[in-house]
């Protein structure tokens, strides 16, 4: 009975606690996993940041104005549902700036969208867009990479086959963003960050939240092809994702943790789900998930042992002289006993401090 208990019990309340603490846990394998946890890979937009991308820079070249281009950016924007497209729409409201009418629009996931605005021919995009497209960039890349240098993301708009200047779009980390990534590393686990911004934009978020291996202009069906490579390192690897296109690199991982305020796809690929949204609930689950398996351990080693003394004494006749049917009925109902009040032990786990 006592071997019988050992592992469900632990679970039970090891998944019940995570619960309390807004970690839901889909099953005993999904923990058993997460307790062996070597590397995690945190998604960029809406996981270590708020999603709430701001502009915060208009450069206009080529005779546009800054209206212009800011008009011309959030007319193309209206249709796209990428967190940047709201960032330049939610500008252009605040400065009361007309939008104008917008045909053929096409969006290219992880470089940018074309349009017809106001009957002009529209990219905007990331400079690899731009160059796939031949735009000359008006010397704009110094700019370009001063704002990448400042964690900022830059958009390049070009009208007409012509560039039309760049904004650069902020988006800022969750309040305890660092404080997580630092629990992390004091769990002896390796953090790395993925995000389809270029190197520099990338390794300016990194910096500001402590993580060292960058992996930046990954396009959204790369993020799983990222998971295979660490886990080819023999590492077994944790994902936390948010929104659609990180749906499969949540599902390749051995454990994907999914934002609870992100989209419903993302929750359904993964393992664990942190509901409220907030960080600090990822080193909460993986150390809940170690204690709820060393708790396991304990229990079956008593199970065991319990079994381990009393077989040898039974196999040498030597239970009924002390007085066997009792000692016997004893130690199972101690033995079962035991291992709940252990398995109970997980009630009283308390998160790190973040």
């Amino acid at each position: 009975c006592a071997m019988g208990l050992a592992t469900p019990t632990a679970i039970m309340v090891g998944t019940g606690r995570g619960a309390q603490f807004g970690i839901l846990i889909k099953g005993g394998e999904v923990l058993e996993t997460a307790a062996r946890i070597q590397s995690i890979i945190l998604d960029k937009t809406g996981t270590l940041t708020t999603g709430t991308p701001a502009v915060t820079d208009i450069i206009p070249c080529n005779g546009f104005t800054e209206t212009e281009l800011l008009s011309l950016a959030a007319s193309a924007e209206q249709r796209s549902e990428h967190p940047l497209a709201e960032a330049v729409i939610q500008s252009a409201n605040d400065k009361n700036v007309q939008l104008q009418p917008v045909t053929d629009f096409q969006a290219h996931p992880g470089e940018g969208i074309t349009a017809t605005v106001n009957r002009r021919s529209l990219l905007l995009g990331n400079q690899q867009w731009m160059e796939k497209h031949t735009i000359a960039l008006n010397g704009h890349e110094a700019i370009a990479n001063q704002l990448a240098r400042e964690g900022k993301t830059v958009l390049y708009i070009a009208v007409e086959g012509q560039s039309a200047g760049l904004l650069g779009v902020a988006d800022t980390l969750k309040s305890n963003a660092t404080e997580m990534v630092s629990a992390l590393h004091n769990q002896g686990l390796e953090v790395a960050l993925v995000t389809g911004d270029n190197a520099q934009t990338a390794q300016a978020v990194a910096s500001q939240v402590g993580i060292h291996r960058v992996l930046s202009e990954v396009m959204p069906e790369d993020k799983a092809n990222q998971v295979l490579t660490l886990q080819s390192e023999n590492r077994t690897v944790a994902m936390v994702g948010d929104g659609i296109n990180d749906a499969p690199a949540l599902a390749r991982a051995d454990v994907g943790i999914a934002i609870g305020t992100g989209t419903d796809i993302a929750v359904e690929s993964a393992g664990i789900t942190l509901m409220s949204g907030d960080l600090s609930g990822i080193p909460t689950a993986f150390l809940l998930a170690r204690q709820t398996m060393r708790i396991i351990r304990q229990n079956l080693f008593w199970a065991f042992a319990y079994n381990t003394l009393l077989i040898p004494i039974a196999a040498l006749g030597l239970l009924n002289p002390l007085g066997g049917p009792m000692l016997a009925a004893a130690a199972m109902a101690f033995s079962s006993v035991s291992v709940i009040l252990n398995a109970l032990r997980l009630k009283r786990f308390t998160p790190p401090q973040i």
